[in-house]
């Protein structure tokens, strides 16, 4: 894997490890990070940049407890 361009680009690669791995999208990131030598603050910048992959991420902290959940409308 090389490193990412655009955030796009990243959550793409996430997914994949996602789903090949079967991991949650957090674990991916912090092993995406560590197997492309990249720093978490600079994955963390641009997955601020998209909305689809930080809405899982967020996700998963609130099931975990990591932040405060937020209210969502019923679907």
């Amino acid at each position: 894997m090389d490193h990412v361009k655009s955030s796009e680009e990243l959550f793409k690669e996430i997914d994949k490890i996602v789903r090949e791995k079967s991991i949650d999208y957090f674990e991916a990131v912090i092993y995406y990070c560590e197997k492309n030598k990249l720093e978490v603050e600079v994955a963390a910048a641009l997955i601020k940049q998209n909305p689809t992959l930080k809405a899982k991420i967020q996700l998963e902290a609130e099931d975990l407890n990591m932040i405060k959940k937020t209210t969502r409308l019923p679907v």
